[in-house]
Formats: C-alpha cells, structure tokens, sequence
C-alpha cells in the first residue's frame, strides 16, 4: 500500500521552479521504531506518494528488483499520520510502516522507500525511484540501504542535548584550527569537518558508526536527543540570513504579528531591526504592571531573556526553516544559500561585521557535517523532547515569567510557532497518536494559507467584516490569524508532552517544562520543573518495573556549587542571571521526587539521562539509612554541539570537589542529604576531574537488569572517554 499527499497549490506560487528542486529536502529521519512499525519523517519539494520495504537480514527469501529498481513483493501498510504542505515546494511526510508479522530483534533490518509523484490521471502509470536514485547519500558505504536494529531489550543508547550550529572555538582552539578553516574558500565545506573541540557530536557519532556496519550488535538501538534540538532563542546572523533564503525560495508562508512593531513577517524582514536587533522588535513589560515589576526588577525589562536573542527566532516559518537547516544539507546546496550577504550588513558597524564574519565561519564547518548527519539520522532510530532553547531561554521559568510571557500577545505567539515547530519536526515522530488533534490543526493551518480550500473557514471569516483583512492575508499566502491563534491556544493547554516506550527496561520520557509547580512563596521564584500531579503520573508509570530508562531534560542531581549559587542568585530576587532552574530548586517538587526513589514499588535500577548543563558527568547515587537502597544512575551529557565556558568550569569543578567532598557538612545543607551521590572520574582527566567539557554524544551500554555497563563519551576530537566508578 502507498501513502500520498496531493493538496494542490496555488498556480501563482514561488519563481523557485519546483522541477529543479531535489525530490527530498530533508530526512528520511528514522523515529519511532517498535516491531510492529517503524516511523518515517521526511519532507519533499513536491507532493508523493509513499511505498516501504521492511527488509530483515536474516530472511532468506531473495530480495528480487523489478525495473524501477524496487523490491517485487508488496509493501507494507502505511499509516499516514501526516501529509502535508510547510510551503509552496516543501511537503511534509510522517508515515509508519507496519509489517505483516512483528519485526526480528537482535539482526539488521533495511528499508526501502519508494517515492513518487501522483499521476496526473489514473491511466498515468507513476515513475517510482528507491533512495539510490533520490538520496545514495543516507547509505554507508558497501550497504545498497539504510538499515538499523531493533534489540530484544535496551543494550546501547546514544543521548545527548545542546546542539548550537554556530557554536565557536576558545581563542588557543581558534589558533590550532585556523589553518583547516582558512582552507575552506566556499560558504559551505565540501568535505567532512576536521575533528576539533568545536566539532558536531552527531558527525562524531557517524564516524563511530561507519567504523562498526559489520557488527549489527554495536549499533545504538536509538538516539535520545534530550533538549535544544535547535536554538530558537540564540540565532547567527548568517543563520538568519539562510532562513529568509530558504523562506524565499520554498515559498514558506507569511503571518500577521499582532502587537507587534512590523504588521507581518514580510515587513519583518524589510526592517532595519530584523538583524542583529530584534530585541528593539520583542515585547517587554513597564515596571508598573504589577507581576512584571516584582519579576524584573527595572523600568523595563525584556520578556525574552535570552543572552543570544538578538536573532530571535519569531515566525513560524522562521522555525520551520531553521529545522530543515540544522538537519540536511540538501536545501543548503539545492537553493543555493550563501552565509555572507554583504547588503544585508549595510548599516552595521565594523564589530557586527566582524560578528558576522565570525559565525559564518563557524557555521561553515557546520555545515561541512550535514550530509553525516542527515545519514546518522537515516540508520538509527531517534527519540526527541524539547528544553527551553527549544522555545526560549527560561522558558516557564516562574509564574512571573509565564504571566509576562503569555500575558502579550506578540511573545505569547513567538512562544507558541516554537511549540507548532516542535509539534511537526519533533514531537510527532515521538508518538502521534494523543497529538492527532493537534497535528490536524497544525495540517489544516498550512493547507488553509497555501492554498485557501477550507470553504467552511473561509465564508465564516468573510461573514465578519471585522476578519476582512486576515482573509486577504489568508489568500495571500498568509495564515489565518484565528485558525493559529486557536491552534496555539491548544499548545499551550497540551500535557501530552511526555511519553513511554515499552522496551525492556521502559523508556520513560518526562516533560519538565509545561506542567510545572509554580512557588506559592514567591511568583518570581523558579517553579519545580514537574507538578505534583506530573510526579503523581509518572511514579504510576514507574510500579512494579525492575529497572527504568529515564529521561529528564535537567538533571535530577546535578552540581551542588553550581545549584547552590543558583539558589543564592534566587534569594537576591535575580534568578534569571543564572538560569536558575533545577531539580532542587522548589522545595515541593523535589521532596515528591526524592520520594518516588524512597517507594517500595518503584525500580530497583534507576539510570536517568539528562542533558542542558552544557557539560557531562556520571553519578551513582543510593539512599543513606536503608537496608535496600535502589540503584541511581545520573548520566549527563551535553552538549552536542555547546560547551560550558573553557576555563570556568575547571575552576567549579575544583571548588565542588572540595566544599561538597563526602564527609563535608555542607552537604548537610542540601536536600539531598540523605544521600549518597558519588561522582565517577572520567579516564582523561589529568587532575581528577569530574565533569567533562566537550563536544560530543553519549553512549550507555546496560546490562540484562538494565545496569550501565559502561557510561563513554564520544567527543568531537575522536576520543572515547569513559566515566570510571569508584572502585
């Protein structure tokens, strides 16, 4: 059986000529994969139809080839969960394949994908073409398919978070790097990006990955990417200047900005403050507003806080396109798109431009990694849940904040296009089914814009006089300011977020940033990441399991200096100025969490996977003054493509081992105090150090009781660095 997507398009679209657009711009990404059906996202530049072929390698029925080059034997049903246009040549493919009978675990297992345009009438016979026709690319080398494994139990995972594209060098790693960078004399590399602490962890993991193709069991089973896929917060501005491309020449859809300075999207990026200036274009609250003045603390403050927001993401299409960008080279070479734009810098001064000349440079061994990336996501299944840079720095921070946030309609519709991105580009391939509605909406706002067939919305709108210019809007390829107010209306309402998979042990994914506990003490203070009803949901998912794979976004036991000086931050009233928000940092969501570790019912063995910090470390951790302490494994890794401060973080890790050592009564001060919490050294420290500051992925090998094996590190300069218990 196929899928097909076949909504049609307005004839006066794009000048892009859609025939001279690759067939797929982004993906296949592999996503959920159970035996009973394996999950696909990609999008295309024209509408197709879908055919899969679920291949394992341990059949023995030849595989015969018919003249298109696709398998004889029938495909397998198709559950199309999305099809749907992002803009005038970018379609949107989420398809499940089911087999006729469960998938084999422990073998490789290809896929085929069949792709083709709907024929024009049903006499039309439609030109099938496999992935070695439209994508040879997503291939390793000496293998005809994609292929990966699905385990009879959770053996290896790959995690990781953080994944900044224009993330830089320190000044010493500039130097060392200087010479490969000045070799690159195009706005793109057109060869793999050397190995460097500045490196991509996803190209890191791929090279990993090419070295083991012979040896299926040493493949991860998924990827669990554990916050800030992208960066919608802190955007370069070459960056930028590739969305407005990719926007132009997709033909991506506009929108109407409500409160805002700019009337549209349109005029945003005809204004002066669109580069390097957006904060002069996002709201902020005066210091009289009640809630907005207890909560900034100055005359006026921003709502969006964060550090990098000079290049604020704020359209939907902005977010779509940052996706595409930051996951496939293709539309990067397709379109054309160049990182130095010497008109869009007139006006500046000569330190932006030196700015700007400096993330370009960044970004190009960036996107000197792409194509190892869009191959990376093709053979390994890939698990997401977002953290704030996902939607913006101190995202739900306190009530203040979200009072602030949504309580304008301007910031409260940027937050919201973020939530619609994570929706269809994340959230979907998770689990689409408590979505569904949701995803509906999402499908119907972008068909209604791109081509104005919902009559029914279209004749209520033109019934109130009132609409009469978003119906114009709406025809122009704009989209309608009720039908996205409304869908983002229900985003923010959402609280199915999180999600389980039932593996062996589960996979447990929690949200901890849309059910908070907001502080009854303070509305400034920073809320507890889970409310109790949140918690309540989640120690009922956990009973009875003897072991769980649990992923928190924020670690559950973190740094104790480093959450101490968050704490201090917050008494004086500024947790903002340091991202204050951790599992300890609400004294309710923490004892309830603490508790479900205490519960008799709960796991035995505990390994929790976090990301955020921007650094990564390994505790164990067991409880003081029982005769049955269960198993904890705190496992951070971060980032992927971010790192903390060089230097800084040598200088807190000192002090932590120090002021917070075993028998030190400062622990006692904390509320993990009944405790123990003993860090791992990892094996390339030179002086004992615990946390480590580089680029890369993780990699966790469990036991059949679902124990870590092993805890390494892969980072971006080829090491393989393992976190080494105490012995």
């Amino acid at each position: 059986m196929s899928a097909t997507s076949s909504a049609s398009l307005p004839a006066n679209g794009s000048p892009t000529p859609t025939a001279a657009l690759p067939r797929v711009l982004a993906g296949p990404i592999l996503r959920r994969v159970t035996a009973e059906g394996v999950m696909l996202w990609l999008v295309t530049s024209r509408p197709q139809q879908a055919r899969v072929w679920l291949l394992p390698e341990q059949d023995a029925t030849p595989l015969t080839r018919g003249e298109d080059g696709l398998p004889r034997t029938p495909g397998c049903r198709l559950t199309e969960h999305l099809a749907m246009p992002l803009g005038e040549h970018a379609w949107l493919l989420l398809i499940e394949a089911h087999p006729d009978t469960p998938l084999p675990a422990d073998c490789a297992i290809a896929y085929e994908l069949g792709l083709a345009e709907p024929s024009a009438s049903s006499t039309d016979t439609p030109e099938w073409q496999g992935i070695a026709d439209w994508a040879p690319q997503i291939r390793y080398p000496g293998e005809s398919l994609p292929r990966f494994r699905l385990p009879s139990r959770l053996t290896r995972v790959a995690h990781g978070s953080c994944r900044k594209p224009h993330h830089g060098l320190s000044d010493d790693e500039q130097q060392a790097q200087q010479s490969a960078e000045d070799a690159a004399t195009t706005d793109r590399l057109e060869t793999p990006p050397p190995k460097g602490p500045g490196g991509d962890g996803l190209v890191a993991l791929d090279r990993w990955l090419s070295e083991r193709r012979q040896s299926v069991t040493e493949w991860p089973e998924v990827m669990l990417f554990t916050g800030d896929q992208i960066y919608a917060d802190d955007v370069a501005g070459p960056m930028l200047g590739a969305i407005d491309q990719l926007i132009a020449g997709l033909g991506l859809p506009e929108e109407t900005l409500m409160e805002a300075e700019v009337s549209d999207t349109r005029e945003l990026r005809q204004h002066p403050s669109h580069l390097y200036h957006r904060p002069q274009l996002l709201p902020d609250m005066a210091a009289n507003e009640g809630v907005a003045a207890s909560f900034f603390g100055a005359k006026r403050k921003p709502i969006f806080t964060s550090t990098g927001a000079d290049n604020h993401l704020i359209g939907l299409s902005e977010v779509i396109a940052m996706y595409l960008l930051v996951w496939s080279d293709v539309p990067w070479e397709a379109l054309g798109i160049t990182l130095e734009d010497p008109l869009s810098l007139e006006g500046h001064d000569d330190a932006t431009r030196e700015r700007h000349a400096t993330e370009a440079r960044h970004l190009r061994r960036f996107c000197g990694g792409l194509g190892q990336v869009r191959r990376l996501l093709a053979n390994v299944p890939s698990l997401m849940i977002f953290d704030d840079h996902d939607v913006t720095d101190d995202w739900n921070l306190s009530a203040a904040w979200e009072e602030a946030a949504y309580g304008h309609p301007f910031s409260r519709r940027i937050i919201g296009n973020a939530l619609t991105g994570y929706l269809l580009c994340q959230a979907a391939g998770n689990g689409p089914e408590p979505l569904a509605e949701l995803l509906e909406e999402a499908r119907a706002l972008f068909t209604h814009a791109l081509t104005g067939t919902d009559k029914a919305l279209t004749d209520k709108i033109s019934a109130d006089t009132a609409q009469s210019d978003h119906t114009a809007k709406a025809a122009d390829g704009h989209f309608d300011v009720e039908r996205q107010e409304a869908l983002i209306a229900r985003l923010h309402r959402c609280e199915s977020w999180d999600y389980q998979l039932d593996t062996t042990p589960p996979l447990i994914v929690a949200d901890t940033r849309t059910r908070r506990w907001r502080s009854e003490r303070k509305l400034s203070h920073p809320s507890g990441l889970m409310d109790w009803e949140a918690l309540s949901e989640l120690q009922q998912r956990l009973v009875d399991h003897p072991a769980v794979v649990l992923v928190s976004p924020a670690p559950m036991f973190g740094v104790k200096l480093i959450e101490s000086i968050q704490k201090l931050f917050t008494l004086a009233g500024k947790p903002l100025m340091v991202d204050a928000e951790n599992w300890m940092a609400h004294r309710g969501a923490a004892s309830v969490m603490l508790n479900i570790f205490r519960h008799s019912r709960t796991p035995q063995n505990f390994v929790i996977l976090s990301g955020d910090v921007h650094y990564s470390f390994a505790y164990d951790v067991r409880l003081k003054h029982r005769r049955s302490s269960p198993n904890i494994w705190q496992i951070t890794s971060s980032g992927i493509r971010n790192r903390f401060p060089v230097g800084l973080l040598d200088v807190l890790d000192r002090l932590n081992r120090w002021l917070y050592a075993p028998r030190s009564p400062l622990n006692l001060l904390t509320r993990r105090r009944n405790m123990r919490v003993t860090p791992r050294r990892h094996d390339a420290a030179s002086q004992g150090e615990r946390l480590l500051n580089a680029c890369g992925i993780g990699l966790i090998d469990l036991d059949s009781e679902g124990r870590p094996a092993a805890i390494r590190q892969l980072t971006t300069d080829g090491q393989e660095v393992h976190f080494v218990p105490r012995r």
